[in-house]
């Protein structure tokens, strides 16, 4: 059974998934995401693989500072990386920021003219880290 996209590159196994209750002797049933509801959420012990826990999929708690209107403003910190996509007679110049609030793995590649109008103290600073 193959997932997303169509194709050898599909992913083979999706999940991890919560174990509902075991249907027979070689079957169990998963508590499957809306995404997947038009598949039969019953499986033989075959197509199932045993979840081995990894450091990297646990996501730590940070703390973020919410206004009194309860809203967070998300402010850059700084740029990491640059870089220069060609198009066809184009060439679009890309930054990586790095957010408040978010772990450095979860930089963003914005627009640098975007960054430039909105950001401009990043630039002039001389904030690029790279």
């Amino acid at each position: 059974m193959r997932f997303g996209r169509s194709g050898k590159l599909s992913p083979r196994y999706v999940g991890p998934y919560k174990v509902l209750d075991r249907v027979g002797p070689l079957a169990y049933r998963l508590a499957l995401p809306p995404a997947l509801s038009r598949i039969h959420n019953v499986f033989h012990v075959s197509q199932l693989r045993k979840y081995v826990s990894d450091p990297s999929h646990i996501l730590e708690d940070q703390p973020i500072e919410v206004k009194e209107n309860l809203s967070v403003e998300e402010v850059p910190l700084r740029i990491v990386d640059r870089k220069d996509q060609v198009l066809r007679r184009r060439t679009i110049p890309y930054v990586k920021v790095q957010w408040t609030n978010h772990a450095p793995r979860e930089a963003t590649w914005e627009l640098e003219e975007d960054m430039r109008n909105r950001y401009s103290y990043l630039f002039d600073q001389g904030i690029v880290a790279i």
